[in-house]
This record gives C-alpha cells, sequence and structure tokens, in this order.
C-alpha cells in the first residue's frame, strides 16, 4: 500500500500548498483511493473553502477535545473511483488559541493516528514549521515533502524550513516547486518535482483533468512520495506516461 500518511509542508505562506495537498488527493482518488485530507494550517484555513455548506465542527474542534473525528471529516464531491474527505480548520479565534497549545497538538497527533487506519492515504497540509501543530502533524507523518513557490523568495527561504525539519527529526523526503511558469522558468534547484502554474480561476480539481499539465505531474509526485503505483494514463506522453 505504499506511505500512508504524507505531510506538504509549506516554505512560506502563499507557496499553493493547500492546492497541491488536495490535488494529491484528487489524484490519488482517481487511482481508486481512499484518502483524508487533515489541515495543520489553522491561521490560513485554506481547506475551509473546499467544503459546501455549513462547518460547525472542524480540525481545531477536535485538537481540543471538543468533537471526535468522525464529526469534522467531510466528504469532498468530485469525479473518482476512489474518496476524498476533507478535515479543515474552520474556527473563532478563541478555539484557535487553545488548538495551539501543546496538549492540543498530542490531541491532533492521536487524531492522526486513528484516520491513518481507516483510510489508505492521510495527507497533510501543514504551515511553516514555527507552532505546536504543525510540529506534531509534521513529526506525526510517516514522510514529508516541503513546498516551495519557483523563483528566488523561495529559494531562499528553503534552507530555513529544511533545518528546521532537521530540527524536529523529521527531515523532507523531497522538496516540490510550485508556480512554475514554462518548463524551466524559476527553477529551485534542489527541488525533485515541479507542478504548473495554478491560476485562481481553475477548475477544482485540476488534477481530475487528465489533459491538463497538472495532473501528470501530481500524478508523478503520489507515486513517487507515496510508494504507489496508480496506474493512471495521461494524454500527453512526453509529460507523464503509463
Amino acid at each position: 500500500m505504499g506511505v500512508s500518511t504524507l505531510a506538504f509542508v509549506g516554505c512560506t505562506g502563499g507557496a499553493g500548498t493547500t492546492r497541491l495537498t488536495v490535488e494529491t488527493a484528487a489524484t490519488l482518488a482517481r487511482g481508486g483511493r481512499s484518502v483524508a485530507v487533515v489541515d495543520a494550517a489553522f491561521g490560513t484555513q485554506g481547506l475551509a473553502t473546499y467544503v459546501d455548506g455549513r462547518l460547525d465542527t472542524d480540525v481545531t474542534a477536535v485538537a481540543v477535545g471538543d468533537a471526535p473525528i468522525d464529526d469534522a471529516l467531510f466528504e469532498w464531491d468530485i469525479d473518482a473511483d476512489g474518496r476524498v474527505a476533507l478535515c479543515p480548520a474552520h474556527a473563532p479565534f478563541e478555539r484557535l488559541a487553545r488548538a495551539k497549545s501543546a496538549e492540543s497538538a498530542q490531541a491532533l497527533e492521536r487524531a492522526i493516528e486513528a484516520v491513518a487506519g481507516r483510510f489508505d492515504h492521510v495527507l497533510l497540509d501543514v504551515p511553516p514549521i514555527a507552532s505546536n501543530q504543525a510540529v506534531a502533524a509534521a513529526t506525526t507523518a510517516q514522510r514529508r515533502a516541503l513546498v516551495v513557490p519557483a523563483g528566488q523568495r523561495g529559494g531562499d527561504l528553503l534552507p530555513r524550513q529544511q533545518g528546521r525539519l532537521r530540527d524536529i527529526d523529521a527531515p523532507a523526503a523531497a522538496v516540490v516547486a510550485t508556480r512554475v511558469h514554462g518548463q524551466n522558468g524559476d527553477a529551485i534547484e534542489d527541488a525533485a518535482h515541479t507542478v504548473p502554474h495554478i491560476g485562481p480561476d481553475a477548475p477544482r480539481p485540476l488534477a481530475a483533468e487528465p489533459d491538463s499539465d497538472v495532473a501528470p505531474a501530481v500524478a508523478a509526485i503520489a507515486e513517487d512520495l507515496l510508494d504507489v503505483d496508480l496506474g493512471l494514463t495521461f494524454e500527453d506522453d512526453g509529460l507523464f506516461s503509463r
């Protein structure tokens, strides 16, 4: 079955970590896998934008002990053979503050471990390592990938996050460069994978469309980082093929 838990750790805000996480989940679902996406980016709460309807319970409620993890899982309605459940952060400031404590971080670790026993894969959307919940998510995951926006700013910030992951004894297995314009534009020297720029008006998920240039790139990331063979096919054999 390969790796069960993977943390995508952003090197900076705006790196596209949330988008990469959900695109990877959609790709895995397209390959018939069941996937849970857990939001550890409590401050930005970007995963909540992928959930339709009212969010009465979220991951911070789980972290502070106010709700079981099942109440914070929301099915993502996408066209795929598999299943994606989202566990977003969406809370008032008071609960956000409580959810950042060391005790809440331990509860988050237990929740992730519980979900991992019920899904083929758990993907963690993790902000830069600077908070208890980010450390908890990164260290609980079996594998970590650093997400860095292509360009000088991303390249400058990458060593700091690589060092922080080493400091918590959870080194990154790979670097993924996002927001890449063109085949050779804004390269990140250490990147094992690159993801083309995804515009704000692009369909969500874009990886569910096999003819997009994002789909094969994300499939390659999923297969490499999770040690799985999804058996997916793409029209452009020059990008990624089976």
